[in-house]
């Protein structure tokens, strides 16, 4: 089979791409039906669990600050602002639009698996054998990343968002909209950063990188980082460094991938 694609010509490789693409698409449309009747633990539980005092990462905040002696000074009583919905049809897009982010996450593995079916029949015996696993470690990176951003990024950034005031006689009353924009948009993009790693062993193994562009680049690539970091987060200074440690931390592992890599290339 993986023989016989070799020696396909353009039209029918891109047939086989398209039944990739459909297949891909309806594992994502089946999670998005699946999180779209799934409402209560959807928003609940999971979109609006940041925004609980009861939250997982600020009860181990307060904890923190207990065992550091600074009393309840990281602790959470409260939450000072509400959400509101200003459109008629607010609510309803909201739902589908979580949804959609919520069946992506969800589908990635499969999305992945079916990339690497496509990639596959292209490659060596040696290839293959090198990139055995990708798919799992892909996933694991990808849930890595999406459980920093739902855990770390978002609350920190909802918690000093939302309390945040100019003035006491002013309330803080935060659209829906901007709300779910500022979670979903953050936990999805930093399960994409954490793809990194897998990034650069491929473009090493293909020589369009090496350890020393990486390294020659590295004061680029944190400028670039800090812009990232500025636009896939609220404008607090707090979250864009808390996301732009991470992906320091990736880019400098990277760098021992593309070495290793190289070193293998070479024995």
């Amino acid at each position: 089979m993986e023989g016989n694609q070799k020696d396909m010509s353009f039209l029918q490789h891109i047939e086989v791409l398209r039944w990739h693409l459909i297949r891909s698409a309806l594992a994502i449309f089946f999670f998005i039906t699946l999180s779209f009747l799934n409402k209560k633990i959807l928003f609940d539980v999971i979109i609006f669990g940041p925004k609980s005092t009861d939250f997982f990462t600020y009860q181990i905040m307060c904890k923190i600050s207990k065992a550091l002696n600074l009393g309840e000074a990281l602790c959470l009583s409260e939450m000072p602002f509400v959400l509101i919905n200003m459109s008629m049809p607010g609510q309803f897009t909201t739902h589908v639009w979580v949804s959609f982010i919520a069946g992506l996450i969800i589908a990635m593995p499969y999305v992945l698996w079916e990339v690497w079916k496509f990639v596959k029949p292209a490659l060596y015996d040696s290839e293959k054998k090198v990139a055995r696993g990708v798919v799992f470690y892909s996933s694991i990176l990808f849930f890595i990343g999406v459980l920093f951003g739902y855990y770390i990024i978002a609350p920190l950034s909802i918690n000093f968002l939302g309390s945040y005031q100019v003035s006491e006689t002013i309330n803080n009353t935060i659209n829906l909209s901007s709300y779910i924009s500022a979670v979903s948009l953050i936990v999805l993009a930093c399960g994409l950063i954490f793809e990194l790693p897998i990034i650069v062993y491929f473009l090493t193994k293909v020589g369009l990188l090496t350890p020393n562009i990486m390294r020659t680049y590295r004061r680029h690539a944190l400028v670039i980082t800090l812009i990232l970091s500025a636009v896939i987060t609220p404008p607090d200074i707090s979250s864009q460094i808390l996301v732009a440690i991470p992906i320091v931390i990736l880019y400098e592992f990277s760098i021992r991938i593309s070495a290793l890599v190289i070193k293998k290339q070479n024995n």
